[in-house]
Order: C-alpha cells, then sequence, then structure tokens
C-alpha cells in the first residue's frame, strides 16, 4: 500500500492522462496539443520542481531543449534527459520535478529536448529530433567525459537509440546511462504484457498497443530503432536499468538488459518488487523513488570524472 501523499499523487497522474486515453480512442474533440498541454500541466503540478534549481531554454539544432542547472554544480557534468509518454503525449514542463531532482542529487545540467510527437510527427522524427539534440549539445564543446544519458518509458527505450545512432555516427558516446522503465519491445511479446496486465495502475497492453500503432504509422514493432531489444547494441556505455515489478514492460526490459550483456555491455539490472511504471517521479513522496534515483545517480557518478566544483 502506498503512503496516502503518494497515493492522491497516483490518483491524480491517472487523472491527468484520462484526456490523453480518450483522444486515443476518439472520445473527446480536443486537439492533441490541447491534450498535451493539459497533461504536461498536470504533471507540473503533482511532481513540482524542488528548490534549488533554476530553468532555461536552449536551441539544440532546431530542437527547444529545457535546461535545469542546480545551485550546487559540478562545472562541465551534463545529463541529457530523454522524457517519456509514449512518444505521444509527453513534454518536458512534465518533467520539471524528476529533473530538477536529477540534477541537484548528479550535481548536473540537465538537457531534456522538447522532441516532436506522433500522431502529427510519427517515427521516426520523435529519435531523430532527440539524436539531432544529442549531436549539437556535444557540438556546444560539452566534454563527454563528464556526459551522461537517462530517459523513462519511451525515453528509456531511446537511451540505447540513442547510443546506437551516436556510435554509428562516429560521435561520443556518453560515459554512462540509466534506462528507467524502458518501454523496450513494442511487441508486447513477453509473459509480463499477460500476467501483469491490469497491476500497472498506469499502463494497459490494449492501451500500449494503441500508442505503439500511433507511434509508428506503418512501420513494424520489430525496427530497432522502436525496439531496442532487436537492434545491434554492441559497444555501447555501461547502462543501469531499473524497472518496476508490476510494470507490464517488465519482460521487455530484463529482455534488453539480457540482451545487452549477451554483447558485452556492462549492464546492471534492478527489479523494484511492488512498482509501477516510472515511480522516480514520486521522489519526495514514496522512499522507493528516492532510493531508485539515489541508486541512478551513483551508478553515474561511479563512471563520470570528479571535477573541481564551482
Amino acid at each position: 500500500m502506498l503512503p496516502i501523499n503518494a497515493q492522491t499523487a497516483l490518483d491524480g497522474w491517472i487523472s491527468a492522462a484520462t484526456p490523453v486515453v480518450q483522444k486515443m480512442y476518439g472520445q473527446t474533440d480536443s486537439s492533441w496539443a490541447e491534450v498535451r498541454a493539459g497533461y504536461v500541466d498536470g504533471l507540473d503540478r503533482l511532481f513540482p520542481a524542488p528548490e534549488g534549481v533554476s530553468f532555461t531554454q536552449v536551441d539544440l539544432g532546431g530542437v527547444c531543449t529545457m535546461v535545469i542547472t542546480p545551485e550546487n554544480v559540478i562545472e562541465g557534468r551534463t545529463l541529457f534527459y530523454i522524457h517519456g509518454g509514449g512518444y505521444v503525449h509527453g513534454g518536458v514542463n512534465a518533467y520539471r520535478g524528476l529533473g530538477g531532482n536529477y540534477a541537484k542529487r548528479l550535481r548536473a545540467r540537465v538537457y531534456i529536448p522538447d522532441y516532436r510527437q506522433s500522431p502529427e510527427y510519427p517515427f521516426p522524427v520523435p529519435i531523430d529530433d532527440t539524436f539531432t539534440a544529442y549531436r549539437h549539445l556535444l557540438e556546444t564543446g560539452i566534454d563527454p567525459r563528464s556526459l551522461a544519458i537517462s530517459g523513462d518509458s519511451a525515453g528509456g527505450a531511446m537511451v540505447v537509440t540513442i547510443m546506437r545512432k551516436a556510435r554509428d555516427a562516429n560521435i561520443s558516446l556518453p560515459t554512462a546511462a540509466v534506462a528507467i522503465s524502458p518501454w523496450a519491445d513494442l511487441t508486447h511479446a513477453g509473459e509480463s504484457a499477460s500476467v501483469r496486465d491490469g497491476l500497472d495502475p498506469l499502463c494497459s497492453v490494449e492501451f500500449l498497443n494503441r500508442l505503439a500503432r500511433t507511434f509508428l504509422d506503418g512501420e513494424l514493432p520489430t525496427h530497432p530503432d522502436a525496439s531496442p531489444i532487436f537492434a545491434d547494441v554492441r559497444g555501447l556505455a555501461p547502462t543501469l536499468i531499473q524497472i518496476g515489478e508490476n510494470e507490464i514492460m517488465l519482460s521487455g526490459a530484463t529482455r534488453l538488459a539480457c540482451h545487452l550483456g549477451d554483447n558485452r555491455v556492462r549492464t546492471s539490472l534492478e527489479i523494484w518488487p511492488g512498482m509501477f511504471h516510472v515511480w522516480h517521479l514520486f521522489a519526495g513522496l514514496l522512499p522507493e523513488a528516492d532510493q531508485a534515483l539515489r541508486n541512478a545517480v551513483r551508478f553515474l557518478e561511479d563512471a563520470l570524472p570528479v571535477i573541481k566544483e564551482e
């Protein structure tokens, strides 16, 4: 059972997502822009930014990107964070809380690209926008030895995809990666899609299948850029995968971890009993969220160099 304040926030998240579900099923005349804005505003209220961080925006190759800077920052330390939302309904302002907590704990500037989303901009546009932002961030002079990457849900899958694209383009990879609740298998063929359907309060297999069809727009769900469990992942940076035991995406995440390990990528997998999709948003409300975020930061800090603080 969740603490009362965490349960209240979870109920609020479900309520904020309801118009998205209605839009997916054609039950509202609201535009996608209106539905997204309502969802993002809802999450921004439920999971507000912590004190001690500031927000600005930069343009990275035409991709508007939110920059979060903590008061206590290790100069040069950078986290490239990719937000979730099924490639359809997320937004950077929904991540002021999680991004701000990440920034404070890692003592890093956090860059969150506001990539375009389907159905207006289906596969591969969200991925291409994110890679464009990553490439241009490196072109600003960021030292890749002090650069980490993380993301959740669709963004968790893109963590692997962006590293692959960097490798294939012969540009620098980050020093380490954390994939939170990654949507790594858009076929939903694993066991968790059947035995855990109904356990996760935020996702159902039927809804995820609709999201996948909307995003893919006719492309196969086995495309390696959409489902990294089918990709060539050799040579990627050390990666931590965190997944909740109650998640429909559990099988995909565990298969991704095995796939990375089989291809000689140093991989750590954490399965959190009783946890639901992207519980990290509940930092400050749920002990497991604080603990998981602390583990993510520790994993990244072990890989990042020690740099003189400002």
